[in-house]
C-alpha cells in the first residue's frame, strides 16, 4: 500500500510538470520503435534459422537483450530530429499541424530504416552478415538496378507484405495516443522547464549513441555484437541493420583495384606463405602487446640514435633484451589499440580505415589464434579494462579465443585505477596465475592498460619511477616494473621455460626527442622476441611490422603447412625482403629497399630515401629500377589486401 500511494502521489506531481502530457506521448512513440525492432530481430531469426546458430529461448532472450544498445544507437540516429522538435519550446506542439509535421519527420527516417531489416531476411543467405555500406557501394557497378529491385520484390513477395502490414500497424498504434491535453504555464517556467528537458534529452541521445557514457570504452561498433555471443552467426541477431549502414557509412574506403595481374602478386606479395626452416614443437606463446609502448621510450632500442642525452625508462625490459631478439627498426601497423590487436594477432593491418570497424571484419579468418587451435594450443586474451572496451572482447570473439579475461573476471574493484582497468602490476599477476593453470601448451596475449591516459600510477608507487619529460614516462616505468614482477613469478612456473614471449607496443603516444617527432618515427615502437635459454638473440636493424609476428611465431614452432599473411618471418624468410607498410599523413607508406614510397592510392607521389625520415627530399625525379619496383609491390600489396577483406578471403589459401 505504501508504494502505490507513493506512486500515486509521483505521478501526480509529474502530470504537473509543464509539457508532461507531450514528454508522455513522445516517450510512447520511441518506445513503439524499440517494440517493432525487437520484432524485426524475431522476424530475423525466423527466416535465417538454418544458418544461425541457437540453443534455445535463452539465447534469443540473451541476443534481444544485448540488441538493445544497437537499437537504441539506431534509433536515435534516425530519430533525432523527431525528438529535437518534439521537445523545442514552441507552444504549438500540440496544435494538428504541427504534429502532422512530427508524423511524417518521425515515419520517413524509421520505415525507410526498417526496410533494410526486411531486406536482409533474405539478403542474409547471400551475404552472412547485416548489409553495410559495402553492399551499397557494390550496386553502383549494376546498371539494371530497376530490374534487380522489381526481381527482389516479385520473388520474395512475402516479405514486402509482411513490411507493408508491420507498417500499417506502427501507424495505427501511433495514431492511437496522441497528445489530448494542453497545460498552459507562465513563459518563465514553460522555456525554463522546457530548456532542462531539452539538455537532460541532448546527454541521453549521445550516450545512447556512443552505447554508455564511460570513458574507458569508444563508441559502440559492428565488432561489439560479438561481445556477449557463443557464436559468430549470433551476432547477426544481435545487429540490426539501421546500425550496420549508419555505423559503415563513413567508416569504409575499401576499394578494389586492379593494378597488377596475379602473377605478380604471387611472385612479389606471396600472401600464401609456407616455411620448412625448423623442427615441428609446441611451445607455450606468450604475448604482450603494451599500450602506448613507442620505441622511444627504450633504453635498448636506441642505442645507435645518438640522440642527445637522452634516457630510457625500461631497465627491466632492456635487460631482457640482452637475452632476446630485438628490433629496432619496427613499426605500428595502425595507429590505435584496436589496429594493433588485428595486426599482431592475425597479420590484418589498418590503412586509411580501421579494419575492425569497416565492414568486413565479422568473417572467418585464418590467424595466430585459429592456427595454434589447431596445433592443439589453449588460448586466451587478457585485458584488464570493463569487458569490452576498445572492441576487444568482440574482435576476441571473432578471432576465436578459448577464453577472455577482463575487468569482470578479475572481480577486485580495489586494483581498479578508476578510469580505464586494473592497474597493470596486480593484473600481470593475475595473468601469471590465470595461464598458470592451463594445459600445455597454451597461447595467452595481454593487452597492458596503465600507460595510457590520464597517465597515473598507484598511490603506493609514486614516486618510485622517473617523472621523466612527459606525462607518460612515470607510466612506462612501471609497467616496466610490473613485468619485471611478473617474470619473477612467471620464472617459478614449470611452462616458464618451454614459452616463447613476444613483446610489442601497440602504437606511438607522447613524442619528447625531436627524432621521433619525424613523420616516419612516429609510430615505431618496441619489438622483441624472448626465449629462455635459447639462440633466439641478437639486435635486428632491418624493417620489421607487427604483421610480422604472426609468420614469424608460425616458423619459430615449425609449423610447416601453407597460411595466410602479409607479413613475413624476421627469421626465416628468405624471398620477401623486409619493408614495412602503414598508413599516414593521408598515405600509404611503402619502406623497402633503400627507399621510402609515398602512394595515394592512385598514383606514387614521392620516394625518399630510407634515412629521410622527415620525407624532406622528394627524389621522384629521379626514379631507378629499385624505385619502380617499390611502386610494384606497393600496389601489389594493396590490391591482394582489399580482394582479399573484401571477398571474405581472409581464411582461404
Amino acid at each position: 500500500m505504501i508504494i502505490f500511494g507513493t506512486y500515486l502521489i509521483f505521478r501526480v506531481k509529474m502530470k504537473r510538470l509543464p509539457r508532461y502530457s507531450e514528454y508522455k506521448v513522445v516517450a510512447y512513440r520511441i518506445m513503439l520503435i524499440y517494440f517493432f525492432y525487437f520484432l524485426a530481430r524475431l522476424l530475423f531469426y525466423f527466416y535465417n534459422k538454418n544458418l544461425i546458430q541457437i540453443d534455445g529461448i535463452g539465447d534469443i532472450a540473451s541476443m534481444c537483450f544485448y540488441g538493445l544498445a544497437f537499437d537504441t544507437a539506431a534509433i536515435l540516429y534516425l530519430n533525432v530530429l523527431f525528438i529535437v522538435f518534439s521537445i523545442l519550446p514552441l507552444q504549438i506542439n500540440h496544435t494538428k499541424k504541427y504534429q502532422s509535421f512530427l508524423f511524417y519527420l518521425y515515419f520517413i527516417p524509421n520505415l525507410f530504416g526498417y526496410a533494410t531489416n526486411f531486406i536482409d531476411f533474405i539478403y542474409y543467405r547471400f551475404n552472412f552478415g547485416r548489409s553495410t555500406i559495402a553492399a551499397l557501394d557494390s550496386l553502383k557497378n549494376e546498371s539494371n538496378k530497376t530490374i534487380l529491385l522489381v526481381n527482389f520484390l516479385m520473388n520474395y513477395w512475402h516479405v514486402f507484405v509482411l513490411f507493408v502490414l508491420v507498417s500499417f500497424f506502427w501507424v495505427y498504434l501511433y495514431k492511437k495516443v496522441s497528445i489530448s491535453e494542453v497545460q498552459h504555464h507562465s513563459g518563465k517556467v514553460y522555456f525554463g522547464s522546457s530548456l532542462i528537458s531539452f539538455l537532460l534529452t541532448s546527454t541521453l541521445i549521445i550516450g545512447g549513441i556512443r552505447g554508455d557514457f564511460k570513458k574507458s570504452t569508444r563508441p559502440i561498433n559492428m565488432i561489439d555484437a560479438s561481445r556477449n555471443v557463443k557464436n559468430s552467426s549470433q551476432a547477426d541477431v544481435v545487429l540490426n541493420t539501421p546500425f550496420a549502414l549508419i555505423r559503415t557509412m563513413f567508416s569504409n574506403n575499401f576499394k578494389k583495384v586492379n593494378f597488377v595481374n596475379s602473377i605478380t602478386i604471387d611472385s612479389l606479395v606471396q600472401p600464401i606463405k609456407q616455411y620448412k626452416n625448423n623442427p615441428k614443437s609446441k611451445p607455450n606463446v606468450v604475448i604482450f602487446i603494451l599500450e602506448s609502448n613507442a620505441k622511444e621510450y627504450f633504453g635498448s632500442f636506441n642505442k645507435d640514435m645518438k640522440i642527445p642525452n637522452y634516457k630510457g625508462y625500461t631497465p627491466f625490459v632492456d635487460s631482457l633484451a640482452q637475452h632476446s631478439m630485438i628490433y629496432t627498426n619496427a613499426y605500428a601497423n595502425g595507429y590505435k589499440s584496436i589496429h594493433a590487436m588485428s595486426s599482431v594477432l592475425a597479420g590484418i593491418p589498418s590503412f586509411k580505415d580501421a579494419f575492425t570497424s569497416s565492414p568486413y571484419p565479422k568473417q572467418k579468418t585464418e590467424s595466430l589464434v585459429s592456427t595454434l587451435k589447431s596445433e592443439g594450443y589453449a588460448t586466451s586474451f587478457f585485458h584488464g579494462a570493463p569487458n569490452g572496451s576498445m572492441g576487444f572482447l568482440g574482435y576476441a570473439n571473432i578471432l576465436g579465443f578459448d577464453h577472455y579475461y577482463g575487468k569482470n573476471e578479475y572481480n577486485n574493484d580495489a586494483d581498479f585505477d578508476g578510469v580505464w582497468g586494473i592497474w597493470d602490476e596486480p593484473f600481470f599477476q593475475y595473468f601469471n596465475t590465470t595461464i598458470s593453470k592451463e594445459k600445455q601448451p597454451f597461447m595467452a596475449t595481454l593487452f597492458s592498460v596503465t600507460s595510457h591516459e590520464p597517465y597515473q600510477v598507484p598511490d603506493q608507487y609514486k614516486g618510485k619511477f622517473p617523472k621523466g619529460d612527459v606525462n607518460i614516462h612515470q607510466c612506462i616505468g612501471y609497467t616496466d616494473f610490473a613485468l619485471k614482477q611478473f617474470f619473477a613469478s612467471a620464472q617459478k612456473e614449470a611452462w616458464f621455460n618451454n614459452t616463447i614471449f613476444v613483446f610489442v607496443g601497440d602504437h606511438g603516444n607522447t613524442i619528447f626527442y625531436d627524432e621521433y617527432k619525424k613523420e616516419m618515427n612516429k609510430n615505431a615502437v618496441a619489438m622483441m622476441i624472448y626465449k629462455p635459454n635459447s639462440n633466439l638473440v641478437g639486435e635486428h636493424k632491418e624493417y620489421a611490422q607487427q604483421i610480422d609476428l604472426y609468420p614469424t611465431i608460425l616458423d619459430l614452432i615449425g609449423y610447416n603447412k601453407p597460411f595466410r599473411s602479409w607479413g613475413r618471418s624476421l627469421i626465416g624468410d628468405k624471398v620477401v625482403q623486409p619493408f614495412v607498410i602503414r598508413y599516414s599523413a593521408n598515405l600509404y607508406q611503402f619502406m623497402s629497399g633503400n627507399y621510402i614510397c609515398t602512394f595515394d592510392g592512385t598514383k606514387v607521389v614521392g620516394f625518399y630515401a630510407k634515412n629521410d625520415k622527415d620525407l624532406k627530399r622528394n627524389l621522384i625525379a629521379k626514379r631507378n629500377a629499385e624505385m619502380d619496383l617499390i611502386e610494384l609491390k606497393c600496389k601489389a600489396y594493396l590490391q591482394d589486401y582489399m580482394a582479399r577483406v573484401m571477398e571474405k578471403k581472409l581464411a582461404q589459401h
